[in-house]
């Protein structure tokens, strides 16, 4: 990949929003970067690997797959260059990747090691204040969309839902599930879940089969909450 189109993905990057070309350029001329490429179909992290290290895509399509203990429930979403593969596992009690990660075209991955991704946080601010508002922002949506499942419409709970299992750059979002199992969690009668899917499927914003949800588009889910969307 040439420099200039590097670091046009970089800057693109939520995590070095609002970051100079020069200051870029000082970063990764003193930082230790990892380059790595992905034919399509191949793993790029299994589920459960140790979170040690920043990955960015810089090029190229990833599919993230999220599954329950008892394979029951999936969540599938895409992220396309420039973004970060689940940034809000390097700290805390969990550092673990949650998702399985695949390579659906030629992808290229960036890797940052912790102490190196540390060192850029710790001398400069934009990037400090702009992984510390990418963290709280997904702590919020997180509680927002726990909250949800008891209170508002079922619809608003069903997108806050779908918002706080996704990263906000996602797409082709896809839930995997049996209907009864998600009307049950809703705490709803079977046809109030089937109306509400009926209506947001009608106004364009997901298909549905007994089996499984897909977004149409997750930007106009985010648009439908009243609060401050992610």
């Amino acid at each position: 990949m040439a420099a200039n189109s590097m670091y046009e993905n970089l800057m693109g990057l939520p995590l070095f929003n609002g970051v100079s070309y020069n200051r870029i350029s000082e970063i990764v001329g003193n930082t230790r970067l990892a380059f790595s490429k992905y034919l399509p179909g191949e793993t790029i992290l299994e589920a459960g690997d140790p979170c040690t290290r920043m990955m960015f895509v810089i090029g190229g399509c990833v599919r993230l797959s999220v599954r329950n203990s008892t394979d029951r429930f999936g969540v599938m979403q895409t992220l396309q260059a420039p973004s970060v593969i689940s940034p809000d596992f390097l700290f805390g009690r969990n550092t673990l990747y949650p998702a399985t990660v695949t390579a659906i075209d030629t992808v290229s991955i960036m890797q940052i090691e912790k102490n190196d991704f540390i060192n850029i946080i710790r001398t400069d601010e934009v990037c400090l204040f702009n992984y510390l508002n990418y963290i709280s922002t997904n702590a919020q949506k997180a509680i927002d969309g726990v909250l949800s499942l008891t209170s508002g419409s079922l619809e608003e709970r069903i997108v806050f839902w779908i918002i706080a299992l996704t990263q906000r750059d996602a797409l082709d979002v896809v839930l995997t599930c049996k209907q009864r199992d998600l009307y049950t969690l809703f705490g709803v009668q079977r046809s109030s879940f089937i109306n509400t899917l009926e209506s947001m499927k009608a106004r364009g914003l997901i298909d549905y089969t007994s089996t499984e949800i897909r977004v149409v588009s997750r930007n106009e889910l985010r648009s439908l909450l009243l609060k401050t969307p992610d």
